[in-house]
C-alpha cells in the first residue's frame, strides 16, 4: 500500500477527495483574509468611537442651542456643551488610534492532529 493510501485510511477516508494541497492552501488562505476583515469591521474601538462622535455631536449642539434657563439649572455651567466636546474627543481619540494601531491579523496555530 501507498503512503498516500495510509494516511486516507488512517483519516478515515478510503478514497482521495479530489483536492489538491494547492486547493486547500488556496482555501486556506481566502478565509483567513476574510476572517481578518471581520475582525477589522467589528472591532470594538470602531464601534465605540462611532457612537462617542456621534453622540458627542448631538451633545454639543444641544449645548450651543441651550436657553439661559438650562444653563442657570446647571449653576451657570454648560454642562451639555462641555460634556458633548468630552465625548466628541474620546470617540476620536478611539478612531485614531484604530487608524494608528489596525487589528493585526491572528496568526493560526499549530493544531493537533485530528486523529490523535
Amino acid at each position: 500500500m501507498s503512503d498516500s493510501e495510509n494516511s486516507a485510511r488512517r483519516s478515515g477516508h478510503s478514497e482521495p477527495s479530489g483536492y489538491s494541497e494547492q486547493d486547500v492552501q488556496r482555501e486556506v488562505t481566502e478565509l483567513e483574509g476574510k476572517s481578518a476583515t471581520a475582525a477589522r469591521i467589528f472591532d470594538l474601538r470602531r464601534i465605540i468611537g462611532g457612537l462617542f462622535v456621534l453622540y458627542g455631536i448631538i451633545v454639543t449642539v444641544t449645548g450651543i442651542t441651550d436657553s439661559q434657563a438650562a444653563i442657570d439649572k446647571a449653576q451657570g455651567v454648560n454642562i451639555n456643551l462641555w460634556t458633548g466636546i468630552g465625548m466628541l474627543v474620546l470617540g476620536v481619540f478611539f478612531l485614531v488610534w484604530l487608524k494608528l494601531r489596525p487589528a493585526a491579523p491572528s496568526v493560526p496555530s499549530a493544531e493537533e492532529p485530528m486523529g490523535e
